[in-house]
């Protein structure tokens, strides 16, 4: 007697105690087996206590018992045998409630149970012995109680990303099923509207993950994927300066001939052609060192409606005595040759850095200094010094410094020029 039960986080094995609660395995085994708990989340999760499920609503307060489903008494009286305690993690116990007892017009005493059930995340909850009624223990899948324990929650314990119960398969039944009992066929797909609207994000199970995307991988045609490996290729060609840009597509006025006899030149080519309109350039590609040709070559029409003509009307035409292939370019090598030239012509043009307003520092005078000189000096660049001009205030500060220093030369020499020593003044007396 037991029940499989998948999560979006992974899957439960749960054993029935069906001896000890057979009311309550009755109703649970007959939800399961009509998919009453498909989509129905993890509505209450306390780290180290219980896990709560079992509300298809997913508000809580949700959820009735087979009987009430088949047209009976919507909740039943909560089977609690005293051997069964809540001793170990993983123990699977009915929730009660003793105001739909009341309803029922049963005494205060009398708890009643319809849907909704937990799962102990701990041991030695004794607490909860003797108030509701334990009837299963989870025998495989103590890691997904460990996630479902390490759940993010608010602070109404509802997990921040739902986690949902996707299926429930009966492993073993031993009841027999109800005459009106309704099993269908498969399980849903898609939950309810109402489901779908208590549904904040659902949790899933990393490996899980990777397996949906690998299916969606397979499932993705051939020709999706090579256009999605080419436009990853095109753009890292941008990237590193290969094509001007990732979306650039060949010219539709180049035609590609192949399978030309070596003999045959340009001038050949350009003669047969021409009758499809104005050639601009016919071009026979040759080995760069011996001048060989390598038979294939690419001709370039005026007009796109040319190069169309021409493809229609000269493949596996015969040219000096080889059959001879034609289709449209698909080498970009021209757009990214005159790409390359136009940036390379721009690079020490001032607008292509941003224009006018960028400008490199000179560290040579302009043309304007160099036209004072006349002859060969003209034509010549000088290199720049900062040598002050007369009236630049550099220059005043330096003929002040200079004043300033020989004011004080003269000083010196006036004052030694007025001292007597003892010797001199002996002297003269």
């Amino acid at each position: 007697m037991s029940v499989l039960i998948e999560t979006s986080i992974g899957d439960l094995v749960i054993d029935l105690y069906t001896a000890e609660a057979p009311r309550t395995c009755k109703s649970f085994l007959k939800l399961c087996k009509i998919k009453y708990y498909n989509f129905a989340p993890f509505h209450r999760i306390e780290r180290g206590f219980i896990a709560q499920t079992g509300d298809p609503t997913g508000s809580g307060h949700g959820g009735h018992s087979i009987y009430g489903e088949l047209g009976g008494e919507a909740y039943f009286p909560a089977e609690i045998h005293p051997k069964l305690k809540h001793n170990k993690r993983g123990t699977v116990s009915m929730a009660v409630s003793d105001a739909n007892a009341k309803n029922r017009g049963q005494s205060g005493g009398g708890s009643v149970s319809g849907s909704q059930f937990f799962v102990t995340l701990a041991d030695d909850l004794d607490y909860l012995d003797g108030r509701y009624t334990v009837f299963g223990q989870v025998v495989e899948g103590l890691d997904v109680l460990e996630q479902i324990n390490c759940a993010l929650c608010d602070d109404k314990h509802r997990p921040l990303r739902d986690i949902l119960i996707r299926h429930t398969i009966v492993l073993d039944d031993p009841y027999p099923d109800p005459a009106n009992l309704i099993v269908p066929p498969s399980s849903p797909l898609l939950p309810s509207a109402d489901q779908l609207s208590a549904i904040r994000i659902e949790a899933s199970n990393d490996n899980e993950e990777e397996e949906r995307g690998k299916d969606l991988m397979d499932d993705e045609p051939e020709s999706s994927r090579r256009e999605r490996e080419a436009k990853a290729q095109a753009l890292t060609l941008e990237m590193i300066g290969d094509l001007p840009f990732a979306d650039i597509k060949p010219p539709e006025n180049i035609l590609f001939v192949c399978k030309l006899n070596p003999v045959t030149r340009d001038d050949d080519l350009q003669t047969i052609f021409a009758r499809f309109g104005k050639i601009i350039s016919c071009q026979v590609i040759r080995d760069s060192e011996t001048g060989d040709s390598l038979g294939y070559a690419f001709i370039e029409f005026d007009q796109k409606e040319s190069c169309e003509e021409a493809y229609f009307k000269m493949d596996n035409v015969l040219i000096d005595d080889r059959r001879i292939h034609v289709d449209f370019s698909q080498s970009v090598s021209k757009l990214h040759g005159k790409w390359m030239q136009n940036r390379v012509a721009n690079s020490g043009n001032v607008a292509a850095f941003g224009g006018g307003a960028l400008r490199m520092k000179s560290r040579y005078r302009d043309s304007g200094a160099g036209a004072a000189k006349s002859g060969s000096q003209a034509k010549t660049f000088d290199m720049v010094f900062d040598t002050p001009t007369e009236n630049s205030e550099d220059s005043r500060r330096h003929r002040q410094k200079r004043q300033s220093r020989w004011d004080k030369q003269d000083s010196d020499h006036n004052r030694r020029s007025r001292s007597r020593s003892p010797l001199n003044q002996r002297r003269r007396h």
